[in-house]
């Protein structure tokens, strides 16, 4: 709104006003319509109905969200929906999550998530699909997940990983520097760790707060942005959408958090391209599947330089693309400007990477995989035969184009370090 508002300004903003305190606000919150496909413990499948046009052609997309965050995250209102839009353009559009966290759960290690959660979850969506391949699009830790689980499970059916705003090298984020010295003071039995165990994990109220403090000078400078566009009824859709996802995070279990604060907080484990979990190490470089990651140009939580740490360590990957798009945590992944960056990109990269037939390697694997520990441990003679598969693999890739991702210099946002990393 200009310093002196235009008539027209007065008018939009006098409407905005009256739809806010007599309908109780302007966004549109009704969730895109699902179905249950697969459940499990917190485990929670569902497949979005399809809307009038269908990609035939296209794989299924299977969205991953975090720990604490609520699934909202990828469908936050109307006309602002990463699911709305994956549906809209005809792409078959799951999602996995994980329900309410509650002190029974304080026992479940990452564990939970890599070796029953994704696998499963995968598994369901290849079966409800067809037996198509699935590409995988994770936001926060969600990404993480993803990474993890790919790494280890090489025979899953994975057509491509996207990655959003996921850090893996925790010592180059910002907000972590002042309290990292007091971090590794008390060599795991100071007062944090303490406090989770009683507890059983972080409660929702603390996970809503920390959520909101990594975001302080947008708290402090809301109410000036809310006068100063009282004409804008899509900003302050936004704004009410965002508040409700802030309302609804969810707890964290006590083991899992556990694992985060010592091995990625204090540890900063993922930074080597490694992490011990259970009996095995995951590798980041045993990924085989091409890996897009999406960095945003204000993430406090995960800055640029903490997500492109992970580019230079999947050494495996088919082709490895980073993006720096607009926005900050959430905003990167469903803000206003992600309609036409963000989401532009995700198309454009499943698009390219669907229709193929599983990879050869992937199919060997596949049959080898008696149990889960043997799918996790990869014999010398495997990985041998992964990159005598590696040429057929590289010569099925389609060729890029100028406008494919990560080498349009369109789609640079304050940043030079967008492009495609062909890894091989």
């Amino acid at each position: 709104m200009d310093l002196i508002p235009k008539p027209d300004q007065v008018l939009a903003a006098a409407g905005n006003v009256a739809q806010t305190l007599l309908y109780g606000g302007l966004a549109d919150l009704r969730p895109m319509p699902r179905t249950l496909i697969d459940e499990g413990e917190l485990r929670e499948v569902y497949h979005y109905r399809p809307g009038p046009v269908r990609d035939e052609a296209s794989d299924p997309v299977l969205l991953v969200t975090p720990l604490a965050a609520p699934a909202i995250c990828f469908d936050l209102r109307r006309d602002c929906s990463l699911v709305e839009h994956l549906v809209t353009q005809g792409r078959r559009t799951y999602l996995v999550e994980y329900g309410q966290v509650s002190f029974r759960n304080r026992s479940l290690g990452m564990e939970h998530w890599v070796d029953e959660v994704l696998p499963k979850a995968i598994q369901a969506v290849h079966e409800h699909s067809g037996g198509r391949p699935v590409h995988l699009v994770g936001w926060s830790l969600g990404g993480i997940f993803t990474l993890l689980t790919a790494a280890d499970r090489p025979d899953l059916p994975i057509a491509s990983l996207t990655v959003v705003g996921s850090p893996v090298d925790v010592r180059k984020v910002p907000l972590m520097a002042p309290v990292r010295p007091l971090l590794n003071l008390t060599q795991g039995r100071g007062a944090i760790t303490r406090a989770y165990r009683a507890l059983g994990g972080i409660p929702t109220p603390l996970v809503s707060w920390a959520f909101t403090a990594a975001s302080a000078q947008k708290v402090v400078t809301k109410p000036l942005a809310i006068l100063t566009h009282l004409d804008d009824a899509d900003f302050l859709a936004q704004l009410e959408a965002v508040d409700r996802f802030m309302d609804n995070m969810i707890a964290y279990p006590g083991r899992t958090f556990g694992q985060l604060y010592h091995r990625f907080i204090k540890g900063n484990a993922l930074a080597r391209g490694r992490m011990e979990l259970g009996d095995r190490t995951i590798e980041l470089g045993d990924i085989e599947v091409p890996v897009l990651v999406f960095a945003g140009n204000t993430d406090g939580i995960a800055p640029i330089a903490a997500v492109r740490a992970v580019v230079p360590l999947l050494t495996g990957a088919e082709e490895v693309a980073f993006e720096i798009v607009p926005g900050g945590h959430l905003g990167m992944l469903t803000g206003r400007a992600a309609r036409g960056t963000t989401w532009k990109a995700i198309d454009e990269w499943v698009t390219r990477w669907s229709g193929r037939a599983q990879p050869v390697a992937k199919k060997a694997a596949a049959k080898k995989a008696g149990t889960k520990k043997a799918a996790a441990r990869k014999a010398p003679a495997k990985k041998a035969a992964t990159k005598k598969a590696a040429p057929a693999r590289k010569a099925a890739t389609p060729k890029a184009s100028p406008e494919s991702i990560g080498v349009n210099p369109k789609r640079r946002y304050s940043s030079a370090g967008s492009r495609a990393l062909n890894q091989r």
